[in-house]
């Protein structure tokens, strides 16, 4: 990871200690990951754009180094809650978002509650409306099947579910791969990952789907077009254009995990998003 010093930190909000990533200094911009990932997805990415920032990626709550609580709801008001706490916790006011995945209606979400805070949207390979491609109602489903759901969770399951995100394979690593694992090697964890995997009620998508045209904020959209997680990407970006016409898109060749594929190229045109420069 090149650029400012990125430092490993934890804070606490409602009893839940969150693990994060910070640096740079200036306008915030937040992180957040989908699954099964956390922080560590983001290590490529956030060292050019904290040379004029200050970068937050933040490990959701059952996900990567923060808590796994399985008596939490993984709902939209839960995530809510939790970014709100967040923000406070670590004296940031108003904030930039890049969201991939399951970060995306997450961050989406609260900015629909709270649109004069958002300074700057960067959407990569996420969901945004509430009907759901093929491939996500499977997965869902695959959650929340005895067997196949232990399965999915387990060391085997996501290697297989980073390695089908990844078009070239060349990227999926070992080194990868075992990070993104690591974090769930207890069966508790491995419910909690589950859990936050379907929790998320389709009204919460419908109000995005509803405020989305009334945030005004600057929007960059990058892609992989190779996304075999979320296979209809390209039509649900050009919809997004739709509701947010000042959104500038670019599509890569590589799949849903496009910050292992192309890490630098994504920096690049974050850091040049945020207003910053890639130095080198």
């Amino acid at each position: 990871m090149t650029g400012a010093s990125i430092s490993s930190e934890y804070v606490e909000v409602d009893g839940i200690r969150l693990h994060y990533l910070d640096g740079g200094s200036g306008d915030a911009v937040l992180f957040l990951h989908g699954w099964p990932t956390s922080s560590f997805l983001w290590r490529n990415i956030v060292g050019p754009i904290a040379e004029n920032n200050r970068i937050l990626a933040l490990d959701l709550p059952g996900f990567g180094q923060s808590d796994k609580p399985l008596d939490a709801s993984y709902s939209f008001r839960f995530f809510q809650q939790i970014l709100e706490g967040f923000l406070d916790a670590v004296n940031v006011e108003a904030t930039s978002l890049v969201v991939h995945d399951l970060g995306g209606p997450i961050g989406l979400f609260w900015a629909s509650h709270h649109p004069d805070k958002l300074q700057k949207l960067a959407l990569l390979n996420t969901l945004v409306y509430p009907k759901q491609p093929w491939a996500v109602i499977l997965f869902v489903m695959a959650c929340r099947t005895p067997g196949v759901r232990a399965w999915l969770s387990g060391p085997r399951g996501l290697r297989f579910s980073m390695r089908l995100g990844i078009h070239d394979r060349s990227h999926a690593t070992e080194e990868m791969i075992k990070g993104v694992q690591a974090p769930f090697e207890t069966k508790a964890a491995r419910k909690a990952l589950l859990k936050a995997a379907c929790n998320l009620h389709p009204q919460g998508l419908a109000r995005i789907a509803h405020k989305l045209p009334s945030l005004k904020a600057p929007v960059r959209i990058i892609y992989g077009e190779h996304d075999r997680i979320l296979p209809d990407v390209a039509q649900t970006m050009q919809q997004v254009v739709g509701d947010m016409p000042q959104a500038e898109v670019t599509s890569l060749d590589c799949g849903h995990f496009l910050q292992e594929e192309q890490p630098e190229e994504i920096a690049r045109m974050l850091a040049d998003f945020f207003g910053a420069e890639v130095k080198g």
